[in-house]
């Protein structure tokens, strides 16, 4: 009886915190547009980003509702902005996110969880992640070449490492491993430079607020996983 009312305020604690930390992310967009006067669709933009990647955080199967509205308007801005390996990223998102939906229910099924509930989280040996890394500055590098000799790509080393790492993480993601934070996080690093080179400052913003969510994500996620141990 104790357990179950410890982990009710818990939960309570959580909400709280993540309605919180959602209104402080889309106010900051909010401004941002104001004050930089961006296009109405970066705003729209940043907004589903926002509740996609907390509600992700969260380890809320509602993140791919928000998650496929965000990559069709994400999508667009890239094209625009000639960014074509992060295009060809929201392709990859958008396929991989359907299977995504399936997995997240199995997993919620399996472990005899409500649709509401968190999906339950894994975590990855070091050797796993030394191998992994390496591998991802390999390829990306290799990706990089490739965009500044085949393409007009605007930013071909920023756009090479952000688009493969992130092959790796929605992978990740979609397995409900806890690693994938630390990829995201370095990802979004990166993305905060790229847009802020490309003057979408809504999108900026988004990536900025997207770091502090990485922190808060892996966080989330390890307590979660303390929990099955």
């Amino acid at each position: 009886m104790q357990q179950k009312a410890r982990r009710n305020k818990i939960l309570t604690r959580d909400n709280a915190f993540m309605w919180a930390f959602l209104i402080v992310g889309m106010s900051v967009q909010v401004v941002t547009f104001l004050i930089t006067k961006q296009t109405a669709l970066s705003l729209v933009c940043g907004l589903l980003g926002i509740c996609s990647v907390i509600l992700c955080s969260q380890g809320n199967i509602l993140t791919f509702a928000f998650g496929f509205a965000q990559i069709l308007t994400y999508s667009y801005i890239c094209y625009k902005e000639s960014l074509y390996g992060t295009l060809a990223i929201n392709a990859y998102y958008f396929i991989t996110q359907i299977y995504g939906v399936y997995v997240w229910r199995k997993r919620l099924k399996d472990d005899n969880k409500d649709i509401a509930e968190s999906v339950p989280t894994r975590h990855l040996s070091m050797r796993f992640i030394a191998i992994m890394s390496v591998l991802l500055i390999v390829c990306s590098y290799i990706t990089g070449l490739c965009l500044s000799h085949f393409t007009n790509d605007s930013q071909p080393y920023l756009d090479a490492f952000t688009t493969v790492p992130a092959l790796l993480a929605q992978v990740l993601m979609i397995l409900a491993y806890r690693e994938q934070w630390y990829i995201w996080f370095l990802i979004d690093v990166l993305y905060v430079v790229l847009w802020a080179l490309a003057g979408d400052y809504c999108l900026f913003a988004q990536h900025i607020f997207w770091c502090v969510n990485c922190i808060y994500g892996y966080i989330h996620w390890s307590k979660t996983l303390q929990e099955r141990v």
